[in-house]
């Protein structure tokens, strides 16, 4: 990362006399997005979360809403509300404008929202809120023994009227003989491996940290963190979380109610060895550098009516030095990128477009969502197949609360990605940060068709029944991308994969779980002569941890 631009923005952050509370994003999946997704879509509160993590400070202005709808939700939703409005009693405190105690402290005990802690400070100016992160799980892949461990500390707390910081770190260690080293193909987010510890084993760890602050209209952060992009549930065709976290600088803007800004940049890992800055250390070994490569996005959501939401946004991916250009947070990249390559392709950097669309409770109880990602489309030619490159991916989704039971879910979705979307021939510019695709886990030339049952039992107890269907072509190589006519969809020798899946899950305490996993894979692979390989494996795991 670049650093020169951190002190600018810190000092704003300091300084900004018109900052008047605090910004702390909440750590991606913690049930609470679930419990106001499902509130959303059935009309009791409007909520927007195209564009995750969000903020404590909005998620608790949600839960306060629902506060005065208690008579909209069913028994145990009340209970569930009580539950998280424990985890957001600072900010829900804050909200209703109430000063703390000159000073509280928690050791191993339940902080003042009565939500127990392994660390609580506040006072009028600073809080601080420690908890452990550790975690077991033990099972079969295949019919081999695998077993995961992680420890690590998440904290996060507030400083002044002006700053709000996170921090979560983890060590992992994974180990047996079918262990994934790699992550490639599952939702799973990618690691950058410290180290094998030897052939059935290895580590890796992930930090990530938040320094924001906000005014009555707006935030503006800078960290190392994940960001989404998109309402599905099983993979996202914009932004995922399969690529490890990066740095960035966020800016979030509403100077309307029915208008929303976001801007992001951020510095991705190009894994492209710089042989132009290679030089020998004093051991005799060559010191390596990557080139720089960065990520500039910016979106903008409309909502022209209570539960109707439209965005639309723009990414570019470029790299070698740092450009003013993109971040400037309202330019149009693609101009910007014509200005600066002269219409030069081998000059110029990867520019995408995206849509969305959100329309919750318009059906009763239902949540209709689609995406559509366009990395490359050739307007003049999108009908001709001789001469037409199109690379657009996209999903289609649905999800129905409450019918025909309370407390039941039901979600389908649909998602296309074409040849070649994510790729570029310039591979510094490719979609994709430390060699995982930024977009959808299933890369490209694949689709997937996706279906959930979720029923929660109680309070914290939750069951969910899933199954997908992949279709997957094959790679390419990368001068196929360039040759017309264009590749067909699912072009290749195909591999077709089944998944049937359960999960339980039990929040027995905050962020304490006991979660028991199935899946059973079975794998299609095409032969030349048509005919189909099937191979089948099944995997179950039981885990334990405290934080996520």
């Amino acid at each position: 990362m670049n650093y020169r631009v951190l002190p600018v923005l810190i000092l704003l952050l300091l300084c900004n006399p018109y900052l008047h509370s605090q910004v702390v994003y909440e750590p991606l999946f913690r049930d609470v997005y679930d419990y106001l997704s499902r509130l959303g879509q059935k009309g009791v509160i409007e909520y927007n979360d195209l564009i995750k993590p969000l903020p404590r400070s909005y998620l608790a202005e949600k839960l306060r809403e629902l506060s005065e709808k208690e008579n909209q939700l069913t028994p145990l939703e009340r209970k569930e509300l009580t539950f998280y409005r424990k985890d957001f009693y600072a900010e829900l405190e804050a909200l209703a404008e109430r000063k703390p105690v000159k000073q509280e402290v928690k050791i191993a005990g339940k902080d003042p929202g009565a939500r127990p802690r392994l660390f609580s400070y506040r006072d009028s100016f600073f809080s601080l809120n420690l908890s452990p992160i550790l975690g077991y799980r033990s099972g079969a892949n295949d019919g081999e023994k695998n077993t995961h461990r992680w420890n690590g500390a998440y904290l996060y707390g507030y400083l002044g009227k002006h700053i709000g910081y996170s921090f979560d770190f983890r060590d992992n260690r994974e180990e047996g003989e079918n262990v994934d080293f790699t992550k490639a193909f599952t939702p799973v987010t990618g690691v950058v491996q410290d180290r094998f510890a030897d052939s059935t084993a290895f580590e890796y760890s992930e930090a990530r940290a938040t320094l924001s602050g906000n005014w009555s209209w707006g935030s503006l952060s800078v960290g190392k963190d994940f960001i989404e992009w998109g309402y599905e549930r099983n993979g996202k065709p914009v932004l995922s979380n399969k690529a490890p976290s990066f740095p960035l600088i966020r800016l979030d803007i509403q100077p309307a109610r029915w208008f929303k800004f976001n801007y992001f940049h951020a510095w991705l890992r190009s894994d492209v060895v710089d042989s132009t800055e290679m030089y020998k250390t004093q051991t005799g070994t060559e010191r390596i550098l990557f080139r720089e490569k960065y990520l500039a996005s910016h979106t903008i959501t409309v909502t022209p009516t209570r539960g109707l939401d439209i965005s639309l946004g723009e990414s570019i991916v470029y790299s070698d030095r740092l450009e003013i250009a993109y971040l400037i947070p309202v330019m149009f990249f693609r101009l910007a990128d014509h200005y600066l390559a002269d219409r030069n392709n081998d000059a110029g950097n990867n520019a995408q477009l995206f849509f969305a669309a959100s329309s919750r409770n318009h059906l009763k109880n239902t949540h209709l969502y689609g995406t559509l990602f366009i990395d490359d489309l050739s307007i003049p030619n999108m009908f001709d197949e001789e001469k037409q490159v199109n690379h657009l991916g996209g999903s289609i989704g649905v999800s129905v609360a409450d019918l025909p039971l309370h407390n039941l879910t039901a979600t389908m979705e649909y998602t296309r990605i074409n040849p070649f979307v994510y790729k570029h021939y310039i591979q510094t510019i490719d979609y994709a940060s430390a060699s995982y695709p930024m977009g959808h886990w299933i890369g490209h030339n694949g689709d997937l068709l996706y279906g959930a049952l979720n029923y929660r039992f109680l309070r914290g107890l939750q069951a969910t029944l899933w199954g997908q269907y992949i279709r997957k072509g094959e790679e390419g190589v990368v001068e196929d991308q360039y040759t017309l006519p264009h590749k067909p969809f699912l072009f290749g020798l195909n591999t077709h994969y089944t998944y049937l899946g359960m999960d339980v899950k039990y929040e027995i305490i905050h962020e304490l779980f006991l979660r028991g996993q199935f899946q059973h894979i079975k794998t299609a692979q095409e032969q030349a002569d048509g005919s189909f390989r099937d191979a089948n494996r099944a995997e179950f795991f039981v885990s334990l941890y405290y934080g996520l």
